[in-house]
């Protein structure tokens, strides 16, 4: 991993230190990487509204840190008893219900549609953080966790790894989750998998390019330690700045974009990061990164 350079003028942070108390969470920070783990494991870690509050609140906290000293980098994602999450909590959405009746007529907003959106704005959060975002899949991955998995820029599994799409052999929709389905998948999978409550083995998603890497659970540490240091081994400006660009890319044409990828390229050759990382490689040696 690389170093950074300590700014004095800032108070280090940690965010596992610094959050409240946690019911649906537990975080955990080691230098510049966020470790996040879902912890209903009772339920398969099932995500409740608390989760969905929580994991929004604790990534809030780590983007505030950019430009201090520990500044968070990278967040990963992970189940904890052995299973990723295995969608939305029932229980959470049967009290909807229950207030989407009682609300009938009323001209109130609709309880099941807020619920359904916050869960939405889960996946936007994390889709658009600058930070780079990676996710530990093993057990269940179903529904919103399937969503997630779709949302992080890299997606380990291990083979014990089981991802179900069941929305629509439920009567219900993948609302929330579609449009990451199609961004990571392609329409024609990700309407497969929609059509048919789709199912896939770690094999399957690795041939789908829905996870970018199957290994063995016993190996799982060391995967994600790789792809750790290949991460930090990047310099935090461009790679946010490559993330912001890439999503506005994905959906404009090369042609409308070319005027700003170069304003952003020369904004990074220019700066500090662009200097260092062009000198430490005349120099052979490795960059080190500041924090801002």
């Amino acid at each position: 991993m690389t170093n950074s350079v300590p700014n004095e003028a800032v108070a280090p942070v940690d965010i596992a230190q610094a959050a409240p108390e946690l019911i649906a969470i537990v975080v955990a920070q080691t230098g510049p990487v966020l470790h996040v783990t879902l912890n209903r494991p009772e339920a398969r870690n099932a995500m409740s509204l608390q989760m969905v509050a929580e994991l929004r609140q604790v990534l809030r906290d780590a983007e505030a840190t950019a430009g201090k000293p520990d500044a968070v980098r990278v967040l990963v994602l992970r189940g904890a008893g052995g299973h990723f999450c295995a969608g939305a909590d029932l229980k959470d959405m049967a009290g909807a219900r229950m207030r989407s009746m009682q609300a009938a007529g009323t001209g109130a907003p609709d309880p099941i549609a807020e619920v359904n959106a916050e869960f939405g704005q889960l996946c936007v959060a994390y889709s658009r953080t600058p930070l780079a975002v990676v996710a530990v899949l093993e057990g269940t991955v179903m529904g919103g966790g399937f969503g997630l998995a779709c949302v992080a820029d890299v997606a380990i599994a291990s083979e014990t790894a089981n991802f179900r799409l069941p929305e629509t052999s439920l009567g219900v929709v993948p609302a929330q989750i579609a449009p990451f389905l199609v961004e990571r998948l392609g329409y024609s999978q990700a309407k497969r998998l929609a059509v048919t409550g789709g199912r896939l083995d770690a094999a399957a998603a690795l041939r789908l390019g829905l996870v970018h890497e199957v290994v063995s659970s016993d190996l799982i540490v060391s995967a994600l330690d790789k792809v750790l240091t290949d991460i930090l081994a990047c310099a935090p400006g461009a790679l946010a700045a490559t993330k912001g660009l890439m999503s506005q890319a994905r959906l404009q044409e090369p042609q409308t974009l070319v005027q700003q990828a170069a304003a952003v390229f020369s904004h990074a050759a220019q700066g500090a990061e662009g200097i260092e990382g062009m000198t430490a490689f005349m120099q052979k040696r490795k960059p080190m990164w500041a924090v801002a």
